[in-house]
C-alpha cells in the first residue's frame, strides 16, 4: 500500500495533530535562529560619550537610554582613583565641552559626564537647582551610593530660587556665587599677574551705557530715572537701542563708553554679575555699582576700580561727579591703575570656571556630612 493511500486512511483528528507538530516545530526552528542572531545596535540621535567633550542628549528623565561611553571612557571610569563628577542635568540645557579645564584648576585625576549609566560609580553629583527644584521625582531615584557627594549647585539670588526645602537632609556641598559656598563660584574673577601689564584704555566716544530687559519697578529703576534727569545714559535692551546679535558685538559698543550701570536687580551678599565683570570689567569702562556694600565688592576687586552709589546722597551728586570725570582726563584713568597688576579672567564658556572648581574642591572635600537646610542658609 502506497504511503499515500495510507494517508489518506487516517482520520480527520490525527492530520490536526500531525499539522500542528509540524507548525510547533516550525516556531522552534524560527526562534532559536533569532535569538542567536546578533541584536540590531540602538541608534541615538545623542552624540556618544567622548573624552574631550562629554556630550548626550540629557535633561532625560533617568530611563532614558544614555550614550554608551567610548573605550577610552570605559578605561578612564575603571580607574579606581578616578573622581567621578556626574552632572545631572545640562544647566538650564545649555551644553558646553567638559574635561577641558585650564591647568590652574587642578582638575587632574577628575572626570566629568553628563552619562547617567554611571550613576551608581560617581563619587559626586551636581543638581543644577533650577533643574530639578520643581519635584523630588527629578532627583536620582536609585538607591544612593554610600558616601556620593550630592552637590547643590546654583547662581540666582534668593527671591529667584524656589522650592529649596526639598533639599533638607539631601545635599552634602553648596555651589554658588557665595564666598562661603563648599565651592565658590562666582561670575568673575581678577588674577594677579607677575609682570606689570600695560593696559590701554579703549577710545571713548560717549559717556554712560546701561543695559536692562527687566524694567520691574525696583529700587535701581528708581534711580535710573533719577539719574537721567541730570546725565544722558544710553540705555540697550527691551523697547531701547537694539543690542548686537554677538555677546562680544555687545562688549565692543560698551567699550566706548567712559562709565556702565551695573546695577544689579537684587541686593544680597557677594551677588556680583556679569554686569560688573563681562559689561565692565571685560569691556574696559569703568563701572558705576549698584548691589552689596562697598565693603562686599572690595573683597574681590580694588577699591579703585568702581564707583558706587552709596558713596553719593543722591543721584543728582553721582551725576555730577561723573560729568567732573568726563572734563577731568588724569583723574578718570586713575580707575583703571589696578589693570597693571590685575587682570580679569576670560573663559570659552561661562560654565568652564565653575565646573572646573569642582574638582579641587572634592579632593579637599571637609569630612562627610549632610547639610540639614539649604534655604536656612541661603537667606
Amino acid at each position: 500500500m502506497s504511503a499515500m493511500a495510507c494517508a489518506s486512511r487516517l482520520p480527520k483528528t490525527s492530520w490536526i495533530f500531525l499539522f500542528l507538530v509540524i507548525y510547533s516545530y516550525c516556531i522552534f526552528v524560527l526562534c532559536t535562529f533569532y535569538n542567536r542572531a546578533e541584536s540590531p545596535a540602538y541608534k541615538s540621535d545623542c552624540p556618544k560619550l567622548n573624552f574631550n567633550m562629554s556630550l548626550n542628549c540629557s535633561f532625560l528623565p533617568t530611563k532614558t537610554v544614555q550614550p554608551k561611553p567610548t573605550p577610552q571612557d570605559q578605561m578612564k571610569l575603571s580607574n579606581q582613583s578616578l573622581i567621578i563628577i556626574l552632572l545631572w542635568t545640562w544647566p538650564s540645557g545649555d551644553k558646553f565641552p567638559l574635561n577641558q579645564c585650564p591647568p590652574s584648576f587642578d582638575s587632574s585625576d577628575c572626570f566629568l559626564t553628563v552619562d547617567r549609566s554611571v550613576y551608581s560609580k560617581a563619587n559626586a553629583v551636581i543638581f543644577w537647582h533650577k533643574d530639578v527644584s520643581r519635584s523630588k521625582s527629578l532627583l536620582p531615584q536609585e538607591p544612593r551610593p554610600p558616601n556620593q557627594y550630592w552637590i547643590w549647585f546654583n547662581v540666582e539670588p534668593p527671591p529667584h530660587v524656589k522650592n529649596l526645602t526639598i533639599m533638607d537632609n539631601l545635599i552634602n556641598m553648596t555651589m554658588s556665587y557665595r564666598a562661603d559656598s563648599d565651592i565658590f563660584t562666582p561670575y568673575g574673577w581678577l588674577e594677579k599677574t607677575e609682570d606689570k601689564i600695560n593696559f590701554t584704555i579703549p577710545q571713548k566716544t560717549r559717556l554712560v551705557a546701561w543695559v536692562v530687559s527687566n524694567w520691574k519697578a525696583t529700587k535701581r529703576i528708581e534711580y535710573y530715572t533719577e539719574l537721567n534727569k541730570h546725565i544722558k545714559v544710553d540705555v540697550y535692551g527691551k523697547n531701547n537701542l537694539p543690542l548686537p546679535r554677538y555677546q562680544i558685538r555687545t562688549v565692543e559698543t560698551l567699550s566706548t563708553y567712559k562709565f556702565y550701570l551695573a546695577f544689579e536687580n537684587s541686593v544680597h551678599e557677594d551677588y556680583i554679575t556679569e554686569k560688573l565683570w563681562r559689561n565692565s570689567f571685560h569691556a574696559g569702562t569703568v563701572p558705576v555699582v549698584m548691589g552689596p556694600p562697598r565693603k562686599n565688592y572690595e573683597r574681590f576687586i580694588p577699591p579703585d576700580s568702581f564707583i558706587h552709589v552709596d558713596d553719593f546722597s543722591s543721584p543728582q551728586e553721582l551725576a555730577s561727579y561723573l560729568l567732573s570725570l568726563d572734563k577731568d582726563d588724569q583723574k578718570y584713568q586713575q580707575y583703571f591703575n589696578w589693570r597693571s597688576r590685575y587682570q580679569p579672567q576670560k573663559l570659552k564658556s561661562s560654565w568652564d570656571g565653575r565646573y572646573c572648581r569642582v574638582c579641587k574642591a572634592l579632593k579637599e572635600a571637609p569630612l562627610y556630612r549632610t547639610i540639614p537646610s539649604i534655604a536656612e542658609w541661603f537667606k
